[in-house]
């Protein structure tokens, strides 16, 4: 088969190669799945770059979310079982942990439904407990994890706020349906969201970069807000004043969704349910700017890294040649 690998670390444009290997073997309790669609997630970047927590043997291919077909025909949502991830023709995952993929979506949609929409289900739910008639404000709205937040959040009943880089996303992020856009480049993201919220600032802030973002989530966040700290895309992990957070009466909460897996997989369960339902009635619907075949996956990646993308970014090998 057909198969993107890392045989060292580096940026993904470098050090991602094409090669024709055989077909992934199922250890106990796995599955073979025919990769549908791979989409694109920053942890695929870092772990090029080997900079993520979990880093699997070289060569490894990456891809931590596909929409596959199981050998009986079932169209499941999963996480590939590295170093055989999903951008290549085929992958394997834990049988225990395959979801349906909701009839409602596509394949790359369906495979969009899953980490990002989990992460932004948990942080705000979970962890922050938004409430329908807050506001929140999300970091780099138009990107993969951000747009999951900004429909979640509007399907819970919040007042959105988002935060992205650039005139294009500003556009992407009003059709997500952001009550409220910042162009960090050109605009003061603090005096914003003051003048937004009446002075008060915002009740649950999403971060998945870190850096000069949190410090503006610090200076932002309501009396007894929750700024959830999802990760940093940025490069740059804050060193939070805890001084600060007591004098001001607000949460740090932190959310690694994969933990989930393991500590309490039936809520990952119940959230599938929830976010399938919520698709079915069209209040959250990924957003897929580009769909690539396998041929593109390196380049694809790197822009992903480069932070020039918007929503997900897919590959699905049935639209290309070999690799």
């Amino acid at each position: 088969m057909q198969a993107w690998q890392v045989h060292e670390n580096g940026e993904p444009s470098e050090v991602m190669r094409p090669a024709d290997v055989e077909r992934p073997t199922p250890g106990d309790g796995q599955v073979l799945l025919r990769v549908r669609a791979a989409n694109i997630n920053f942890p695929d970047v870092l772990m090029c770059r080997g900079h993520y927590q979990v880093r699997p043997p070289l060569p490894f291919t990456p891809g931590v979310e596909i929409c596959g077909e199981t050998e009986d025909g079932r169209r499941v949502i999963a996480n590939p079982a590295l170093p055989h991830g999903g951008f290549a023709e085929y992958a394997v995952a834990d049988a225990a942990a395959l979801l349906p993929a909701p009839e409602s979506l596509d394949d790359a949609e369906a495979a969009a439904l899953h980490i990002g929409y989990q992460t932004g289900w948990f942080g705000l739910h979970r962890r922050a407990r938004l409430e329908a008639g807050e506001t929140l404000l999300v970091h780099a709205a138009a990107g993969g994890v951000g747009s999951a937040a900004v429909q979640l959040g509007k399907a819970a009943g919040a007042t959105v706020i988002g935060v992205v880089g650039g005139a294009g996303k500003v556009a992407v992020a009003r059709e997500l349906g952001c009550d409220t856009v910042i162009d960090r480049h050109t605009e003061d993201v603090v005096a914003v969201v003051k003048e937004a919220t009446g002075g008060r600032g915002a009740d649950v802030i999403y971060d998945p970069v870190g850096g000069e973002a949190y410090t503006q989530s610090a200076k932002t966040v309501a009396f007894e807000g929750r700024i959830v700290v999802v990760g940093f895309a940025s490069g740059t992990i804050p060193s939070p004043a805890l001084n600060h957070a007591l004098v001001k009466n607000y949460a740090i909460l932190g959310l690694h969704w994969g933990l989930y897996n393991t500590k309490n997989p039936k809520l990952v369960q119940h959230c599938h349910e929830q976010l399938t339902d919520l698709a079915a009635r069209g209040a959250v619907k990924p957003l897929i700017s580009e769909r690539t075949p396998l041929g593109g996956a390196a380049a694809a990646v790197q822009r992903v890294a480069d932070g020039v993308t918007t929503g997900r970014v897919a590959v699905v090998p049935q639209i290309g040649a070999a690799v």
